[in-house]
């Protein structure tokens, strides 16, 4: 288990502000359920969902942006597990960027890649291997998407989820697999000891012109976009009604 509890130049848990983190919220001193339940809720809804500039930048800086989307939260969560001696590692894929829509749209939809690299931390504990991927969505923005989709009890693709029961997804930790983003799978890339290990072979398909487009424009669109449904406090039918209803509200 050595190699899962080591710290990597992205895994950075001995940077000043993790230490504190971890001091502030005694995390060390938990039993190791415990531990793992309150620093997977702890990236799971106070690093809200949100879409960095790329996905191999450090856990401190995570923590410091204070959002992240299923890369950088997976390095975060990864690295203050490790903190407090918690083997960890990362399983990586390729999702359809169907699971974007919403979140996303228009042209910039469009140009997206059909496929994006997706990835989540794998938590070894009770002897057995449990995926963390549930911890994507902050509980305020999935809350508020499941009341403008209130009519929605089945499955659902869209606005970062992608499940098949999406008024009760499986994101809570009671020591299994939690998934929110799982059913758009398309390719299986593997497991890996570290995210700097999978970025070494694997990364984001978007280069030059349109990763200068995203970085600077677009992820500002989708973060946008998130914190629309996040804050929203009237209750409305979909985003796009509530869009509508803000429009009739200037003509007035």
């Amino acid at each position: 288990m050595e190699q899962y509890l080591q710290e990597t130049p992205l895994l950075n848990f001995g940077a000043e502000e993790i230490q504190k983190l971890i001091e502030t919220r005694g995390w060390k001193e938990l039993q190791e359920f415990d531990k793992i339940k309150e620093i997977y809720n702890f990236v799971k809804d106070e690093i809200k969902l949100g879409y960095n500039a790329e996905d191999a930048i450090p856990a401190s800086k995570v923590l410091k942006c204070g959002y992240g989307q299923c890369n950088t939260k997976a390095t975060l969560l990864m690295a203050l597990l490790r903190a407090v001696e918690v083997p960890c590692r990362i399983h990586a894929c390729a999702v359809d960027k169907s699971l974007q829509k919403g979140a996303l749209g228009g042209i910039f939809y469009k140009k997206s890649p059909q496929t994006v690299l997706h990835s989540w931390a794998e938590v070894y504990y009770n002897k057995k291997w449990v995926e963390l991927e549930g911890v994507i969505l902050d509980g305020a923005y999935l809350a508020n998407l499941q009341k403008f989709y209130e009519s929605c009890q089945g499955a659902f693709c869209g606005f970062a989820v992608s499940c098949e029961n999406f008024q009760n997804p499986n994101v809570e930790f009671n020591g299994e697999g939690t998934f929110i983003q799982s059913k758009s799978i398309v390719e299986d890339f593997g497991v890996y000891d570290s995210p700097d290990d999978l970025y070494k072979e694997h990364a984001q398909t978007i280069t030059g012109f349109k990763k200068f487009c995203y970085q600077y424009l677009v992820r500002f669109i989708m973060n946008h976009n998130v914190k629309k449904i996040r804050n929203r406090k009237e209750k409305t039918k979909t985003p796009e009604a509530a869009e509508e209803k803000i429009e009739e509200k200037k003509e007035e």
